[in-house]
């Protein structure tokens, strides 16, 4: 899960057309948004998500912030920060609408601020990415979305 999601924060896309920048706290914003809407799909086609993919990709997470020289105490901070990123990410992705996928724009401008001046026009290709995505997985069986949901091209 960890490799599928940090593979797909990583698309040029992200950085050469929509000029987001480029380090740990962009990567991170783009997995919990992508994690968020695999989730939010495993919801609304009434599964739960495997809580050991969840786990793992906590772990994998925390070795990276590890790798950076972070000790304990500051990784267990940051670890409880960063699940409450997600969290605030997942219950706020979405304006509620039952018949379409529609971003918030408030929860996206909050961690992509530099989206809200004159990148309006990237903030349109960074909605349409996402709803594409969201339409995609949607598409996905649940067996073996985790592992197919690498193939999503915008």
């Amino acid at each position: 899960m960890y490799i599928t999601l940090l593979t797909l924060s990583r698309d040029i896309f992200f950085y050469k057309n929509l000029e987001l920048k480029d380090d740990f706290e962009t990567r991170l914003y783009l997995m919990f948004i992508h994690f968020s809407i695999i989730l939010k799909v495993f919801k609304k086609k009434g599964s739960k998500f495997n809580q050991n993919l969840y786990d793992s990709l906590f772990h994998n997470i925390e070795n990276s912030i590890r790798e950076m020289g972070y000790g304990d105490v500051a990784v267990n901070k940051k670890m409880k920060d960063f699940n409450k990123l997600l969290y605030d990410i997942l219950l706020k992705l979405e304006n509620e609408n039952k018949n379409s996928f529609l971003l918030n724009d408030d929860l996206v401008f909050k961690y992509f601020p530099d989206f809200m001046g004159s990148k309006k026009d990237n903030y349109d290709k960074f909605k349409d990415y996402f709803t594409k995505f969201y339409y995609f997985c949607f598409e996905l069986p649940l067996d073996n979305m985790v592992r197919e949901v690498i193939k999503f091209k915008y």
